[in-house]
């Protein structure tokens, strides 16, 4: 059935452009929400950005704070340990570091309601006591007066001291000391060698100048080096840092009081926008319909002429295929032809120079056979059983005669290899016809297996002696197919197998009742199909052979083949082991069959 393209095109295009015009109305109709929708969105978007600008903004400023005051309690623990700790702490730490705490860590800690441990009165009440124990130190006062001395008129509101069991051996505050810290995890960390830091507000805080309020602190816990940069003792201090976060929290308001005005700059742009999208999509219907007329205009004289140009190609492109695949099959006869030449010139050489062999021995026969045909004329030309025979004249030609005898024996051996020889050309001449079935019809009750062995046996014409054939039939039923086509696909097969072993290797045809189906395998043992050619191997004209040696025809008529048969080919290959292509044939597609032949 011709496709009437220049109908189906007016048709289609007449029915595309009634909906692309009411497409368009209807989006000319929406657009103006359409991009109010969008500019809110974008609006919104950008209030987020600056919102999570500002927010990361202050973060950070915070972060580098905390960096920033981290550093300077660094130093300032350096400072403060080479002043101090040598002379006066060292030594008063050890004090305390002698004192037994053991008594009170043992005692079990209560699990409160929100499943957060706690120290019991008794606890606290024993490092209490551990604290009065410190605070009554002879060295404490001396030290103390020192550290208050030593911080005066500076942003440092509290200092504590630890030894390394973590107990508070000094604390500007007096009442924490002898308190256990270890378990805080900034303790944990400065006595592993890690500064650790934490910023928190305060509504009431202990420092050095009296009881202060509403305060930003910074807390450092800070490792403490002496000799060999052993860790000798944890430090804690803490400084002020309301003054800069107040400096913080200004910046973050500057910004936010701008980002209040770009917002309200981008209501004002997004509702001009509006008013030039309306204008914008009324000219642009006008302009689209009459583009479209155009277009249309144009497409239909493109069409019609499309239509002619497509309509001979397919005559042509149908011609090309047909003779292509013609040639095909030449090139298979062409290989076939060639082995099966090679074949009969052996016998038929052998043959010959046997014959010629015999004919010349047969020559020297020639004298004896006329002695002895004289000898069977006298003896029935007399009556009696005694004759006499003159042989003077002959003896000089019965002397050349030589004893022949032995010579029977090896003529009747060269003339049995003679019909040896004829024979295996009669073999070759019967698998010839059986593989061409020019004498059948062209759908017929076939055995599958007759016809790979007729089919191997034709292949191996062509085979290198370098590859082994393989033959693993199982028992099959008759199959109704076009025996003449089938063996054209497992003579590609058969050949492409050995054409894809590029040194010794082997060729296996094997047969198989899989489920119903026939199957037919050609595996080989050659380098297997790379992966980036496996898509396209089915494909008309696809090749990788060089150019005269390939027609990119093969799998595609073995593919075209079998799928008429109502089956299918399929394959699987891994490279550098070898390539398994499997045939599978039902036994009986009456249908199939009919469009097949």
């Amino acid at each position: 059935m011709r496709f009437r393209l220049v109908r189906y095109f007016t048709l289609a295009s007449v029915g595309i452009f009634a909906g692309v015009a009411a497409a368009m109305a209807y989006f000319a109709n929406e657009q103006a929400t359409f991009v109010e929708g969008i500019q809110r969105q974008e609006i919104d978007f950008v209030k987020k950005v600056q919102a999570g600008f500002a927010k990361q903004q202050e973060a950070e400023a915070l972060k580098d704070l905390v960096a920033t005051h981290e550093a300077g309690n660094v130093t300032l623990t350096r400072l403060f340990a080479n002043t101090l700790w040598e002379k006066d702490f060292a030594p008063f730490v050890a004090k305390v570091a002698a004192m037994p705490i053991d008594g009170c860590r043992a005692m079990e800690d209560v699990v409160a309601p929100d499943g957060k441990k706690s120290a019991p009165k008794e606890k606290k009440a024993c490092f209490a006591e551990v604290g009065a124990q410190i605070r009554a130190l002879p060295e404490f006062k001396a030290l103390d007066a020192k550290v208050f001395d030593m911080m005066k008129k500076t942003n440092v509101l509290k200092i504590k001291v630890f030894d390394l069991r973590g107990i508070t051996a000094y604390s500007s505050e007096h009442a924490q000391v002898g308190e256990d810290k270890s378990t805080n995890g900034g303790w944990q960390g400065a006595l592993q060698g890690t500064p650790k830091s934490e910023l928190s507000y305060r509504d009431k805080f202990s420092a050095f100048e009296g009881v202060i309020e509403k305060r930003d602190l910074i807390s450092s816990y800070l490792p403490v080096y002496g000799a060999g940069d052993a860790i000798v003792g944890v430090f804690e201090v803490y400084s002020d840092m309301t003054p800069l976060l107040a400096k913080t929290k200004a910046t973050s308001a500057k910004i936010a009081a701008t980002a209040k005005s770009n917002e309200a700059t981008m209501e004002r742009v997004s509702a001009e926008n509006l008013d030039v999208v309306g204008s914008m999509s009324l000219k642009g219907l006008m302009i689209v319909g009459g583009l479209l007329l155009l277009l249309f205009s144009a497409l239909y004289v493109i069409v019609r002429r499309a239509e002619s140009i497509i309509v001979q190609q397919d005559k042509d492109r149908e011609h090309d295929q047909q003779q292509m695949a013609q040639n095909e099959k030449m090139a298979s006869l062409g290989q076939m032809v060639a082995g099966v030449a090679h074949q009969l010139n052996t016998p038929l050489a052998f043959s010959r120079s046997n014959i010629s062999m015999v004919m010349d021995a047969l020559k020297e026969f020639e004298a004896p056979l006329k002695v002895a045909h004289a000898f069977a004329r006298a003896a029935n030309a007399s009556s009696e059983n005694v004759i006499s025979i003159n042989i003077a004249s002959s003896r000089k030609h019965l002397a050349s005669m030589e004893d022949g005898g032995g010579d029977v024996p090896m003529l009747t051996q060269m003339l049995s290899d003679t019909l040896q020889g004829i024979d295996q050309m009669h073999e070759l001449v019967e698998n010839l016809r059986d593989f061409t079935r020019l004498d059948r019809a062209k759908i017929a009750q076939f055995d599958i297996n007759k016809g790979l062995r007729t089919v191997t046996y034709i292949a191996r014409s062509a085979i290198p002696n370098r590859v082994e054939v393989v033959e693993d039939y199982g028992d099959l039923p008759l199959v109704e197919c076009n025996p003449s086509q089938l063996n054209q696909v497992f003579l590609n097969l058969i050949n492409n197998a050995a054409q894809a072993i590029p040194g010794e290797g082997k060729v296996t045809v094997r047969s198989r009742l899989e489920d119903g189906l026939v199957r037919v395998d050609i595996a080989d043992t050659g380098s297997g199909i790379p992966p980036e050619v496996q898509p396209h191997i089915f494909e008309t004209y696809y090749t990788t052979k060089p150019v005269g040696e390939g027609t990119g025809l093969g799998l595609p008529i073995v593919k075209s083949i079998v799928t008429e048969h109502g089956g299918d080919v399929t394959f699987r290959t891994q490279p550098g082991v070898g390539t398994v292509f499997s045939v599978f044939l039902p036994v009986a597609q009456e249908a199939v069959l009919k469009k097949a032949a």
